[in-house]
Protein backbone atom coordinates (compact mmCIF):
# COMPACT_ATOMS: atom_id res chain seq x y z
CA UNK A 1 0.00 0.00 0.00
CA UNK A 2 1.74 3.37 -1.05
CA UNK A 3 1.43 6.37 1.13
CA UNK A 4 1.71 9.61 -0.74
CA UNK A 5 3.41 12.01 1.32
CA UNK A 6 1.85 15.69 0.95
CA UNK A 7 3.69 18.56 0.39
CA UNK A 8 2.61 20.64 3.55
CA UNK A 9 5.07 17.47 5.41
CA UNK A 10 8.11 19.22 6.59
CA UNK A 11 9.81 15.57 7.92
CA UNK A 12 12.89 15.16 5.85
CA UNK A 13 12.63 12.64 3.20
CA UNK A 14 14.53 10.02 4.73
CA UNK A 15 13.17 9.66 7.75
CA UNK A 16 9.47 9.48 6.46
CA UNK A 17 10.05 5.78 5.55
CA UNK A 18 11.20 5.35 9.63
CA UNK A 19 8.28 7.29 10.34
CA UNK A 20 5.82 5.32 8.26
CA UNK A 21 7.25 2.26 10.11
CA UNK A 22 6.50 3.70 13.46
CA UNK A 23 2.80 3.92 12.92
CA UNK A 24 2.56 0.73 11.29
CA UNK A 25 4.08 -0.81 13.95
CA UNK A 26 1.48 0.72 16.42
CA UNK A 27 -1.06 -0.40 14.00
CA UNK A 28 0.08 -4.00 13.64
CA UNK A 29 0.44 -4.14 17.73
CA UNK A 30 -2.35 -1.95 19.08
CA UNK A 31 -4.94 -1.46 16.91
CA UNK A 32 -8.35 -3.33 17.96
CA UNK A 33 -10.79 -1.32 15.87
CA UNK A 34 -11.14 2.01 12.98
CA UNK A 35 -13.89 3.48 12.58
CA UNK A 36 -14.28 6.55 10.27
CA UNK A 37 -16.67 9.20 11.49
CA UNK A 38 -16.12 11.42 8.18
CA UNK A 39 -13.42 11.79 5.70
CA UNK A 40 -11.89 13.84 7.93
CA UNK A 41 -12.32 12.30 11.00
CA UNK A 42 -11.05 8.75 12.36
CA UNK A 43 -10.84 6.98 15.61
CA UNK A 44 -8.80 4.04 16.62
CA UNK A 45 -9.09 2.15 19.23
CA UNK A 46 -5.81 1.19 20.80
CA UNK A 47 -5.04 -1.95 23.15
CA UNK A 48 -1.62 -2.41 24.10
CA UNK A 49 0.98 -2.82 27.40
CA UNK A 50 1.33 -0.70 30.53
CA UNK A 51 2.54 2.38 28.68
CA UNK A 52 1.07 2.34 25.17
CA UNK A 53 -0.60 6.13 25.55
CA UNK A 54 2.96 7.53 26.15
CA UNK A 55 4.07 5.90 23.53
CA UNK A 56 0.92 7.06 21.20
CA UNK A 57 1.74 10.35 22.66
CA UNK A 58 5.13 10.76 21.50
CA UNK A 59 4.61 9.61 18.17
CA UNK A 60 1.95 11.45 17.28
CA UNK A 61 3.51 14.62 19.41
CA UNK A 62 6.35 14.16 16.23
CA UNK A 63 4.19 13.71 14.06
CA UNK A 64 2.06 16.76 14.76
CA UNK A 65 5.82 18.68 14.61
CA UNK A 66 6.43 18.08 10.70
CA UNK A 67 2.63 17.75 9.24
CA UNK A 68 0.91 20.10 11.51
CA UNK A 69 -2.28 19.51 8.94
CA UNK A 70 -2.88 16.18 11.71
CA UNK A 71 -5.01 17.30 14.48
CA UNK A 72 -4.67 13.54 17.25
CA UNK A 73 -6.51 13.28 20.56
CA UNK A 74 -6.03 10.35 22.61
CA UNK A 75 -8.08 9.81 25.55
CA UNK A 76 -7.81 7.98 28.59
CA UNK A 77 -9.00 4.53 27.48
CA UNK A 78 -6.88 4.17 24.57
CA UNK A 79 -9.64 5.82 21.38
CA UNK A 80 -7.07 8.31 18.96
CA UNK A 81 -9.16 10.58 17.25
CA UNK A 82 -7.51 11.23 13.94
CA UNK A 83 -8.87 15.00 12.68
CA UNK A 84 -7.71 16.32 9.21
CA UNK A 85 -8.81 19.66 7.06
CA UNK A 86 -10.93 18.56 4.01
CA UNK A 87 -7.96 18.88 1.82
CA UNK A 88 -5.95 15.94 3.42
CA UNK A 89 -8.93 13.67 3.37
CA UNK A 90 -6.74 11.43 1.27
CA UNK A 91 -3.87 11.53 3.74
CA UNK A 92 -6.40 10.27 6.43
CA UNK A 93 -7.96 7.50 4.37
CA UNK A 94 -4.69 6.26 3.80
CA UNK A 95 -3.45 6.21 7.08
CA UNK A 96 -7.16 4.49 8.42
CA UNK A 97 -6.38 1.83 5.61
CA UNK A 98 -2.96 0.81 6.57
CA UNK A 99 -4.40 0.81 9.90
CA UNK A 100 -7.63 -1.80 9.52
CA UNK A 101 -5.10 -3.82 7.63
CA UNK A 102 -2.55 -4.12 10.16
CA UNK A 103 -5.02 -4.94 12.60
CA UNK A 104 -7.09 -7.29 10.28
CA UNK A 105 -4.25 -9.48 9.34
CA UNK A 106 -3.32 -9.85 13.09
CA UNK A 107 -6.69 -10.93 13.89
CA UNK A 108 -6.54 -13.48 10.72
Amino acid sequence: MTFSVPDACTLPTAERPLRLAEFDALFATAVRRVDTLSPTHARLHLTGPAGLADTVRDLTARETECCSFFTFTLSEALTLDIQVPAAYAEVLATLTERAAAASSSREG
